[in-house]
C-alpha cells in the first residue's frame, strides 16, 4: 500500500442489494478474522475519492484493522445517477449498509470527512445498531432541523459556507467541468496557503470564470501524480458529486418523514476532528453538538485547515488509532 501509486491497494466493485455498484478499496490485515477482526468503513468527501484516505489505510491495516473505502455515489467507478435525489443521506446510508452486509460486517468504526462526516452521522441515526464507534472530520455533527432551510439561509448566516449556493444550481457542474484543473488546485489547499478566496457567495463562480485570476500551483498540497490521479477520476464528470449540495429539501423530507430524534445513540462513542484553520468548519455549532451526543469528545489541530489526512496526516492516523484502543474496539465483536 504505497499513498502515491493508487493501483497498489485492493480494489473491488460490488452491485449492492440496492441495485447501485460502487467501487471500493478492502484492506484486510495479516491476522484477520472475519468474526473478530474489526473494520473501519471510510467515508469521503466532496471533491473527494477513496484516494482522501491513502495516508491513513496503511497505518490502520498494520494495526489489526480491516479498513473499506468505498468512491462514493456520482464518483470515480461507482454508479452516477443524474437525478439529485437518488444522493439524499438516507440512501446513501442504504448503501453503506448494504455494502456492510455484502462484506459479512456486521457492526464497523465509521469514519467520515466533510460531506462524509455528515453522512456517517446520519448513518448513527439510521442504522444505530451498525456503529462501535464514529469519527467525523472537519464538518460538526448537526442535528436534524424541525424546519427547513435553504441553503441561501445557511449561506446568511454562516458566509464561509457561501460556496454552497453556487455549487446548489446546476450551472456549476458545467462551469467546474470547463475548470476542473483550476477547480483542483483552487481546492486541495491547505489553511494556511495563499490564494484567490472563493468560501462566501459569488465569488467561487467569478475566480473560475475570470482568466485574469491565476490560482498558484505552488499552494495545492497535491502531489504533480495525486493531481493526474484526481483529474482523471473527477473528468468522470461533476454532476454526481455536485448533487450533494442540491439535496437539502430531500433530505429534510426524509428525516422529517421518519421523524429522527436529534440524539446518537448514547453509549456511541464519537469523536470530532478539525483544524483551526478550516473556513467551512462552523465553530458555533461545536459546542451545540454536545448537547446532542453524550459521547462527543472534541479534539482541534492548530493551524490545519480543512483536508485533514492530508494536512495532518500522522495526527489524524495516530489520533484515531490510539482513541480506538482506548475504547477496546478489538475486543468488540465484529459480528452481532
Amino acid at each position: 500500500m504505497d499513498p502515491q501509486k493508487p493501483d497498489s491497494f485492493q480494489h473491488y466493485t460490488a452491485r449492492l442489494s440496492t441495485g447501485r455498484t460502487y467501487h471500493y478499496v478492502d484492506q484486510l490485515p495479516k491476522e484477520f478474522d472475519a468474526g473478530l477482526s474489526p473494520t473501519i468503513l471510510c467515508i469521503h468527501g466532496f471533491p473527494d475519492l477513496w484516494y482522501g484516505w491513502r495516508y491513513q489505510i496503511g497505518p490502520w491495516v498494520r494495526k489489526g484493522y480491516r479498513v473499506v473505502v468505498p468512491d462514493m455515489l456520482g464518483y470515480g467507478d461507482t454508479d452516477k445517477p443524474f437525478d439529485a435525489k437518488e444522493y439524499s443521506t438516507k440512501r446513501l446510508c442504504s448503501d453503506l449498509a448494504a455494502l456492510l452486509d455484502h462484506l459479512k460486517v456486521d457492526r464497523a468504526v465509521i469514519v467520515g470527512h466533510d460531506w462524509g462526516s455528515f453522512t456517517a452521522a446520519r448513518f448513527a441515526m439510521w442504522y444505530p445498531a451498525r456503529l462501535t464507534a464514529l469519527v467525523i472530520i472537519s464538518i460538526p455533527y448537526t442535528p436534524p432541523s424541525r424546519t427547513y432551510i435553504p441553503v441561501e439561509e445557511v449561506a446568511a448566516r454562516v458566509p464561509n459556507l457561501g460556496y454552497q449556493v453556487y455549487f446548489s444550481q446546476q450551472e456549476s457542474t458545467k462551469n467546474i467541468e470547463s475548470n476542473l484543473g483550476k477547480f483542483i488546485t483552487l481546492t486541495f489547499r491547505p489553511g494556511s496557503a495563499k490564494g484567490p478566496n472563493f468560501t462566501r457567495v459569488g465569488q467561487l463562480k467569478d475566480v473560475l470564470a475570470r482568466s485574469d485570476i491565476v490560482v498558484d500551483d505552488a499552494g495545492c498540497f497535491l502531489t504533480p501524480e495525486e493531481f493526474r490521479y484526481y483529474h482523471h477520476e473527477l473528468s468522470k464528470g461533476m454532476n454526481g458529486p455536485l448533487n450533494y449540495y442540491r439535496t437539502a429539501k430531500y433530505r429534510h423530507d426524509e428525516e422529517q418523514e421518519a421523524n429522527l430524534a436529534p440524539h446518537l445513540r448514547a453509549d456511541l462513542p464519537v469523536l470530532f476532528m478539525w483544524g483551526t484553520k478550516d473556513p467551512t468548519c462552523a465553530n458555533i455549532v461545536i459546542p451545540k453538538a454536545h448537547k446532542f451526543v453524550s459521547g462527543l469528545q472534541d479534539f482541534s489541530v492548530e493551524d490545519r485547515g480543512h483536508w485533514m489526512m492530508v494536512e495532518a496526516e500522522n495526527v489524524v492516523t495516530e489520533k484515531v488509532s490510539k482513541w480506538l484502543d482506548g475504547l477496546a474496539i478489538k475486543r468488540l465483536p465484529a459480528k452481532l
